[in-house]
């Protein structure tokens, strides 16, 4: 594991001025089975450190919410977060940049990956076929997050410094292509199994459960529902009645998970725990919390409000309890969530509603509710129209993946209700806000970057 990380450690440099200090001695890296291993492991340290995807202060996670109103900053002079709060953010802002450049350095490392194997003679085909599954995957899943939050932007193949250094950018529509492209690709590869019985490695479910969220997005509704129903019939995941087990290590809820050991430190918390649990003597130094407006929304008789909302008596303020721990040097008992049954239950509802089977819509949204304790749908359907069902479900999307990977900020983006929600709580709010801006500094290092309107 370390040696994966040694390895690809330098293309954090990829995004500096000038050329890259990045060289792999490929004979090396990918001349046996467990060194390839041990490259392919270093990406997913680098997951669970990189801005972009380790639930830290410039992930998804907490920038989108910060986006989608769901928290708000407590931290008075900290204006990075002040401008995800209020939609106006600066081109300049150091956390937009961290996330940007985070996830094309993730995307640099998959592609030298993926050049490697396919240069090497010395590794054994099923090998190669899982390794390149994975970073098919990972590509694809990273690609997803940089068009959803800035739009059209450079689709980056290659390590080539040269060529990647004047990219520009092309539309969401070609990257859709491409990333469907990779995971059609990746299906055919990766193994049914987790690697060890770890749910922190890519195989077949996991694929199957990002395909359903991007058909989802792209309104392929029949493909959406065919691959949510792959995996909620494979018998492989469960909902767990127990709200306080779902973000354990390996739950059973569990698709997709990053584990904090990937960091190499010896804290063994997620990063949303620490960002987002108060810390229980100085709150003040928590940097956010929720919005009073986003847990007014609950029931309190809704056993997510009770055990996945915290409060904090001190200050008076709520907070995001989904992970339990704020920091740990004890062995590790959380991994940060990427993908896990509930959503896969609110996507077929979804598919299944736009395709006109409201039964079965209903069926997969009631099966959330009950596991939240409150009241479900009836049997009765007369007086609800596909409009009212399809608010019902992204309602419950709400409650149920709050905090979880932007999924409020993406779904009201694509229902196109950012502008009429959130300017309801904005006045700053402009119907451009809906872009994040593209970074200053990567328009400095390549003129090709055209910005965003309105910034």
């Amino acid at each position: 594991m370390l040696f994966g990380c040694s390895v690809l450690i330098s293309c954090e440099d990829f995004l500096e001025v000038g050329s890259p200090d990045y060289s792999i001695n490929t004979d090396v890296v990918f001349g046996s089975d467990e060194t390839a291993k041990s490259a392919m492991q270093g990406v997913y340290n680098q997951l669970a450190e990189s801005s972009f995807s380790s639930g830290y202060t410039s992930s998804v996670t907490m920038l989108a919410s910060l986006s989608a109103h769901e928290i708000e900053s407590i931290l008075v002079n900290d204006q990075t977060y002040r401008e995800f709060e209020i939609n106006e953010i600066n081109p300049q802002n150091t956390g937009n940049f961290y996330l940007w450049s985070s996830a094309y350095n993730i995307i640099y490392m998959v592609n030298g990956i993926l050049a490697g194997i396919d240069g090497s003679e010395n590794l054994s085909p099923s090998v190669v076929d899982q390794i390149k599954g994975e970073a098919l995957f990972i590509r694809a899943f990273s690609y997803f997050y940089l068009i959803n939050l800035y739009g059209d932007v450079p689709l980056i193949l290659s390590t080539s410094y040269e060529d990647n250094a004047t990219m520009e950018r092309i539309a969401t529509s070609s990257i859709y292509d491409q990333i469907l492209s990779d995971l059609e690709s990746s299906l055919t590869l990766v193994s049914l199994e987790y690697n060890g019985g770890e749910r922190t490695h890519v195989n077949r479910s996991v694929v199957m459960a990002f395909l359903a969220r991007v058909h989802l997005f792209l309104e392929n509704w029949d493909e959406a529902e065919t691959y949510s129903n792959e995996i909620i019939t494979s018998g492989n995941y469960e909902l767990l009645d127990e709200l306080n087990n779902v973000f354990l290590a390996n739950s059973n809820e569990a698709i997709w998970q990053i584990s904090p050991l990937g960091r190499g430190a010896i804290s063994t918390h997620t990063y949303e725990g620490a960002i987002f649990v108060f810390h229980p003597v100085i709150a003040a130094i928590t940097p956010v919390q929720l919005r009073e407006s986003f847990v007014q929304g609950f029931n309190e008789q809704d056993l997510r409000f009770e055990d996945w909302i915290g409060f904090q008596s001190g200050r008076d303020d709520y907070y995001s309890f989904k992970y339990k721990i704020r920091y740990s040097t004890e062995p590790v008992s959380e991994y940060s969530m990427v993908m896990r049954l509930a959503e896969q239950y609110l996507i077929r509802s979804e598919a299944r509603i736009m395709q006109g089977n409201f039964m079965g819509g209903i069926a997969d949204l009631n099966r959330i509710k009950e596991r939240a304790g409150i009241p479900v749908l009836g049997s009765s359907i007369s007086n609800l129209n596909q409009e009212d069902l399809l608010m019902m479900v992204l309602e419950e999307r709400e409650k149920e993946l709050f905090t979880e990977w932007g999924h409020r900020w993406l779904d009201l983006k694509r229902k196109n209700l950012a502008s009429l929600v959130l300017s309801e709580s904005n006045e700053f709010w402009e119907d451009t806000d809906i872009l994040f801006p593209i970074p200053e500094e990567e328009r400095q290092k390549n003129n090709m970057l055209t910005q965003n309107p309105g910034y």
